[in-house]
């Protein structure tokens, strides 16, 4: 049986999260701002602490932020999801041989 991740593996795999979206907003010619108008959140920080790690696409929010983003929304959720539940990810998608 393997051990759960640890802590900074968790953190590693936020940031890396974070960089793609942030990578994504770039592409879409969106600032931090406008993307917080278009996903209809009150604070663009929370744009920030998502890009920098310190928090997540929540689930339920995870199609909108895609449609904003300019992504298709189910190659877009299971992208978070290889970043955020890796042993999830491995259990839905691995490729058996």
């Amino acid at each position: 049986m393997e051990l759960a991740k640890t802590a900074p593996d968790t953190k590693k795999m936020r940031r890396e999260a974070g960089a793609w979206l942030k990578e994504l907003r770039g592409k879409a010619s969106l600032s931090q701002i406008e993307l917080a108008e278009m996903l209809g959140l009150k604070y663009y920080t929370f744009i920030s602490q998502v890009e920098n790690g310190f928090g997540r696409v929540p689930t339920e929010s995870m199609e909108t932020w895609s449609r904003a983003l300019g992504q298709e929304a189910s190659a877009f959720a299971k992208k978070l999801l290889s970043y955020y539940d890796p042993e999830l990810y491995r259990l839905l998608f691995e490729v058996k041989k």
